[in-house]
């Protein structure tokens, strides 16, 4: 999640400005970039606890390490560092302490992981002095709600109080998941709808071809991602896979109207947060929110507002891929790939497109249901969805090679696909990898996968 929002902005008073906030992410092609972000759980070398703000070798003391070594900025809540910002990079902290790196707007894939490797390769460094090591999973393996440490943000202690109220597995959301990300541009409405509703409809191939989360407290789930279930009983009000974006007639207006029947969590005035949870942020344009009597919302609201939404693709002047599991090195430049070579290239989103544009929405539902527990093992269409995942690679691919957009030594960006490309052709996904493990060379210790996946 981000830095502290600043209680800053132009007022709000009508819902035009609401839409015309997210019409001013059109760019032209030629301006799009990629934007990754990384979760993973750190964790103390010497037993694999979760790594606590205070104290020595805490997260706290792991923040001033990159500001002091890497010429990071220390961002403040209070008295405490709980984010890092460097040119349009920052590091930023999820409620149990899970570390997150969101990149900078790039230009190609070779620039995002170049940048995926020097972070890396910073955490190794400091994590080798200071006792502790990082993981990339879609779920904690090993520890249990009370085990983990929160941190000390005031939107988490809003949002964990409100959590329990609309749904059984909020606060393993908040705590026990990692995911991977990519943040893409879109050039006019037209083009955002159509790559809306492709990346929804996808989604879940993607989810399915990320999947690395089946353990839970030591034992296996039953789930290829757990971490995606987790999302169906988070908060209704929040989540899912939005039917509404494949209606005629969706834009932004109506994904405004969306967003606006959400309910909040908090607005931020003055360097704190304020408990607007189950609010009604029509409300607040009226200039009755019960914790801001009298005051209108600035932008900053809004934009703070859009960030507490989690369906399976959000918008905000840009969009997220949401769907995927956190998971080790090549598969971080994995997800970009995937997504800039379905999206960014006009054949391959035409060729996206006619592969989905007639799934039923209960195909959908059905898809959104069963993957996380199947994987590519789902049954669609006569086969399983690893057929449609190895058609999804290869229109990806083909993307990617139109795009042209070569490193140094002439290589395009197609290479980034190869993980993806031998879990769908094997239909091997991550999760089965490590579940293979477990049941065999492991011989059922979980916490084996700390000293053979992390970074």
């Amino acid at each position: 999640m981000s830095a502290p929002p600043k209680s800053r902005g132009e007022p709000v008073t009508s819902r035009r400005q609401l839409v015309e906030y997210l019409e001013q992410g059109c760019k032209p092609a030629a301006e799009w970039r990629i934007g990754t972000e990384h979760e993973k759980f750190a964790f103390r070398t010497a037993d694999y606890r979760p790594l606590p703000y205070e104290g020595p070798g805490g997260i706290g003391e792991v923040l001033q390490a990159f500001v002091d070594r890497f010429g990071w900025e220390p961002l403040y809540e209070g008295d405490n560092v709980i984010a890092l910002q460097k040119g349009m990079a920052n590091i930023s902290l999820e409620p149990g302490g899970q570390f997150e790196l969101s990149g900078a707007p790039l230009s190609t894939i070779h620039q995002t992981c170049a940048e995926v490797t020097e972070h890396l390769c910073q955490v190794k460094e400091i994590g080798q002095d200071l006792g502790f090591g990082m993981l990339g999973l879609g779920f904690n393996p090993l520890w249990r709600r009370e085990d983990i440490p929160w941190m000390p943000k005031g939107r988490y202690k809003i949002m964990r109080e409100y959590m329990p109220k609309r749904g059984n597995l909020g606060i393993d959301m908040m705590t026990r998941t990692c995911t991977v990300q990519v943040n893409l541009d879109f050039s006019s409405e037209a083009d955002m709808v159509k790559k809306f509703r492709v990346s929804l409809a996808l989604q879940p191939v993607a989810t399915a071809l990320f999947a690395n989360s089946p353990f839970t407290e030591g034992k296996p789930n039953g789930f290829q991602t757990f971490r995606s279930h987790i999302w169906t009983d988070t908060d209704p009000d929040r989540t899912g896979d939005l039917p509404f974006v494949f209606e005629d007639g969706f834009g932004f207006e109506r994904y405004v109207d969306y967003a606006l029947q959400v309910p909040m969590y908090f607005a931020y005035r003055d360097g704190k947060y304020l408990d607007a949870s189950g609010q009604d942020f029509r409300r607040f344009l009226e200039g009755k929110l019960p914790v801001l009597p009298g005051e209108q919302p600035l932008l900053t609201d809004w934009n703070d507002h859009l960030t507490t939404l989690f369906p399976e693709v959000r918008l905000k002047r840009y969009m997220e891929m949401r769907g995927a599991d956190g998971g080790p090195w090549k598969r971080l430049c994995a997800l970009p790939a995937l997504w800039v070579g379905l999206l960014y290239e006009g054949s391959a989103l035409d060729a996206a497109w006619d592969l989905v544009k007639d799934w039923t929405h209960e195909e959908r539902a059905m898809l959104r249901r069963d993957v996380p527990r199947l994987g590519l093992d789902t049954p669609f269409r006569g086969a399983t969805l690893a057929t449609v995942a190895r058609q999804v690679v290869a229109i990806a691919k083909e993307g990617l090679r139109l795009r042209g957009r070569k490193a140094g030594m002439g290589d395009d960006e197609t290479h980034f696909l190869e993980p993806l490309a031998r879990i769908a052709e094997t239909g091997v996904t991550p999760a089965g990898e490590l579940l293979a493990k477990y049941h065999g060379a492991w011989n059922g210790n979980v916490e084996k996968v700390y000293d053979e996946y992390a970074y």
